[in-house]
């Protein structure tokens, strides 16, 4: 918009496209994309608020997917719950009927398993 020309540092600005995250070997994340480092789709101005990172991981919470540099927050878990897995990125833009995101065919697998 012409009235935001030249704002740049407004708290969580706009990320759009692909951003780099680091997994957590220990994650379920990385145990759906077998691999630490991936990419995937944003279109958002929402951060987990850094100042919360230790109350978070004190009461059980996994930091599973980093930026790079970690100062960002792309993946949280909850580790004792069968598939608590959430995302900034939006995993539906890559997903196919014929080549299912990671991430939905965890948690369809994960639902399966929990169902029977």
């Amino acid at each position: 918009m012409p009235e935001q020309i030249g704002i740049e540092d407004i708290g969580g600005t706009l990320r759009l496209g692909a951003y780099p995250c680091t997994l957590d070997p220990d994650s379920k994340a990385y145990e759906m994309y077998k691999t630490m480092q991936i990419k995937e789709r944003h279109r958002h101005r929402y951060e987990v608020n850094n100042d919360y990172r230790d109350v978070l991981t004190e009461h059980g919470m996994r930091l599973s997917g980093l930026s790079p540099d970690g100062r960002i927050v792309e993946m949280i878990e909850i580790p004792e719950h069968p598939w608590f897995i959430a995302t900034q990125a939006h995993p539906e833009l890559k997903s196919r009927p014929n080549r299912p995101h990671p991430l939905f065919k965890g948690f369809i697998e994960a639902a399966l398993k929990f169902s029977f």
